[in-house]
């Protein structure tokens, strides 16, 4: 993804691609810049905003690192904590910076999540299905986990699960808030997939989106680099600056 992103931000009229970082991709070469190990070289280079797609136990120092060197920070790393998104909020609204955490940058998703939580109120069941590439290690997906959030959150009122006994273990799923439920899918061949069922009597609705190609990400990255300067504190879901 990282190379993904410097091609993008190196082709953007707007923009200046000034340093690439990855400690495992020493001298690989992406958007014309050459991957050194040293975050240090973001900070040399008078970076105005570090885009983090790492792993939550990596970005969790990096984005402090971030906050204290006076760097914005557009991160599409999952897995974190609330305990951290506290830290975070924190660190930059001190520093006057900002942070801003999007589970999924694809418009399509931003658009699911928000039909999902519009339909919520007018249905009695819904579960939630994601399914990403098998090389991705933390389930479920922030997307999932953000969607089941926002609709639990625009109704309370969903029917009880009837499952009494479960043949196999886990087989309903996670529980998220307000009972709603949470399929996880690894499946090689495939980026990053996501539906919402929802189900009232005599009728269901069904929300997907799919990202076949990790470009679809971009213009919502290219939108979050541009939307950080100006703004201070910890921001979650690119919804909030795409007014959606």
């Amino acid at each position: 993804m990282g190379a993904t992103v410097c091609e993008a931000v190196a082709a953007d009229p707007d923009l200046d691609l000034v340093a690439a970082v990855d400690p495992i991709r020493v001298g690989a070469v992406a958007g014309g810049a050459v991957s050194v190990a040293d975050r240090q070289a973001v900070a040399d280079a008078g970076a105005d905003v570090v885009v983090d797609f790492t792993i939550a136990e990596a970005a969790r120092d990096n984005l402090i690192w971030l906050a204290a060197q006076n760097i914005h920070a557009v991160v599409g790393t999952t897995g974190f904590t609330d305990g951290d998104l506290e830290r975070f909020e924190a660190a930059f609204a001190s520093a006057g910076r900002a942070c801003i955490i999007a589970p999924n940058f694809a418009i399509s998703a931003v658009l699911m999540m928000r039909f999902a939580e519009m339909a919520a109120p007018y249905f009695d069941t819904a579960e939630v299905i994601e399914l990403h590439h098998d090389a991705k290690i933390d389930a479920p997906s922030g997307t999932a986990r953000l969607t089941v959030e926002k609709m639990a959150a625009a109704s309370g009122e969903w029917a009880p699960d009837p499952t009494e006994h479960e043949m196999l273990p886990g087989v309903r799923g996670g529980e998220g808030p307000e009972g709603i439920r949470v399929h996880s899918v690894r499946m090689r061949g495939m980026v990053a997939h996501h539906e919402v069922i929802l189900g009232a009597e005599g009728q269901t609705l069904t929300i997907r989106q799919d990202s076949t190609d990790r470009f679809s990400f971009m213009p919502g990255v290219l939108a979050a680099i541009k939307a950080a300067s100006g703004r201070s504190g910890l921001i979650v879901g690119l919804d909030a600056l795409l007014d959606i």
